[in-house]
């Protein structure tokens, strides 16, 4: 016969545990995916819930000759590499910085849940919303708060004509393999 208490046992993770790293995720994923941003609802999940399980194995196995906060220093630069996957870099302009840092915040998220502050999480996820969506806000009501860098990549395109990323007339490419 089947005996689901195995079936259903998951030690050193907890269900209610992954549930919150779960639903940390979905909050903060929903809004970035809604927004056409990298990094939404399925990878936002998948980088909190990820983060929890290193974090409770690592707090699993401690005893005077492990540390789990080296584990969490391994796991924040891991999710460093992820978050640097996300941004790029043209013609002056870098794009994907604010979902690199998402990223490295579900990271925190995730960590906050591995240490067993699971309402911690929750609240922090929200907060991540309300800043990605009020500053949002506050840029587009305010020219001020759109300068240099902060330009909104439509900005970027039509002052360059819907030429942004296309090569100027005036730059000859020369071929190497041709003498003349």
């Amino acid at each position: 016969m089947l005996d689901w208490q195995l079936l259903l046992n998951i030690e050193p993770f907890a269900w209610a545990e992954l549930g919150t790293a779960v639903l940390c995720g979905f909050i903060i994923g929903l809004e970035r995916q809604l927004r056409g941003k990298p990094a939404g609802i399925r990878t936002s999940i998948l980088i909190v819930m990820g983060t929890y399980v290193f974090i409770a194995a690592s707090m699993s196995v401690n005893s005077s000759m492990t540390d789990p906060s080296r584990i969490i220093g391994q796991v924040i630069t891991g999710v460093g590499f992820l978050g640097a996957g996300v941004m790029l870099a043209r013609d002056g302009m870098v794009l994907g910085v604010t979902s690199a840092a998402t990223i490295w915040v579900l990271a925190a998220v995730g960590v906050c849940i591995g240490i067993g502050e699971d309402l911690v999480a929750i609240k922090l996820s929200v907060l991540v919303v309300f800043v990605l969506v009020g500053i949002d806000i506050l840029e587009n009501s305010s020219s001020a708060m759109r300068r240099g860098v902060h330009r909104t990549y439509n900005e970027w395109l039509t002052r360059s004509n819907g030429s942004l990323f296309s090569r100027r007339k005036e730059d000859k490419v020369q071929d190497i393999d041709d003498p003349h």
